[in-house]
């Protein structure tokens, strides 16, 4: 069996030449970009196609395109450029002090709890390193996910009932979520003791839009499901319009409950646990960032509970 060709610094130039011509769409519009002339690129692919033993590209009167190996090459050579950018993030992260962008996400509107929780996150994180370029911000799970995979952001924070492989789990708060109506809503006058949950399920109620608990998920299958809302604060004015019921954590609904323009319903069986998870991702390429982020975050878990 022959042994693969080791891949040499002048293989890496073809490469790189093949690729800016792939994707300009033919050898003349690469000269500029490339900075050569159409022949010395002719010359160069002819030598790439030689040393890999395969036909790459054709052109003729209808333009220029690839052959199925072509495809393949340039498939494999995004990918082996692309583990060169990991490499070089990856050195540079290790090699270099914590500076450049620090990125947070939460996936939802913060009770006072958490939001504390975050604003020591953030002194302490400052403390450690003031150079660095703080972004805080919120989004939904699916893009939160989506950016801790793609090293776009740092640590983050938001329901972790569904886990993806990649990611770390770190839960630290956990409430009940209440089903509740505002005071405009026809169930809000009905007597506690006399409200049943046939009473209940009858009526228009919101989902949250994401992946609850299993108990959370039982509950909202009695329900009937009209609406959907993310968010905390666009599903409470929802419920304040009178015209929907939905879940939302005691906390969030302080003032409301206080005011009484907002009941808690049967709240002995329509409620299930909420739970927040501070997320990183396990391989991160930022390792020292994601590092100093985590264990900043784990100290204010320790001051809390101490």
């Amino acid at each position: 069996m022959n042994k693969p060709r080791t891949v040499s610094e002048y293989d890496l130039k073809l490469l790189r030449i093949f690729k800016e011509v792939v994707e300009h769409g033919g050898f003349a519009a690469a000269e500029e970009t490339l900075g050569i002339t159409r022949s010395t690129i002719s010359i160069h692919m002819a030598s790439l196609e030689t040393r890999l033993r395969q036909t790459l590209c054709i052109r003729g009167r209808k333009g220029f395109s690839l052959t199925r190996e072509g495809q393949a090459i340039y498939r494999a050579s995004l990918k082996l450029f692309d583990s060169f950018n990991d490499f070089s993030h990856l050195v540079h992260a290790l090699d270099q002090d914590i500076t450049g962008d620090i990125v947070i996400l939460c996936s939802d509107q913060l009770d006072r709890h958490t939001q504390q929780m975050l604003s020591d996150l953030i002194e302490l994180v400052y403390q450690q390193a003031p150079d660095i370029n703080l972004i805080v911000d919120g989004d939904s799970v699916a893009n939160i996910e989506q950016k801790l995979l793609e090293d776009k952001a740092h640590l983050a924070i938001f329901p972790g009932y569904q886990k993806v492989e990649e990611l770390s789990y770190q839960r630290f708060h956990q409430e009940a979520i209440y089903l509740c109506c505002s005071h405009q809503h026809p169930l809000f006058s009905v007597d506690a003791r006399l409200l049943s949950q046939e009473d209940i399920i009858k009526w228009p109620a919101i989902h949250p839009g994401i992946e609850i608990s299993h108990q959370g998920s039982s509950l909202l299958k009695q329900l009937k499901i009209s609406a959907h809302s993310y968010q905390f604060d666009t599903r409470l004015a929802m419920i304040k319009s009178g015209k929907y019921i939905g879940f939302l954590p005691k906390s969030y609904i302080k003032r409301e409950l206080e005011d009484e323009t907002l009941k808690l319903l049967k709240d002995d069986i329509f409620k299930y646990q909420f739970e927040l998870s501070a997320v990183v991702k396990s391989q991160p390429l930022e390792r020292k960032k994601v590092a100093m982020v985590q264990h900043s975050f784990q100290q204010v878990i320790d001051q809390l509970t101490s």
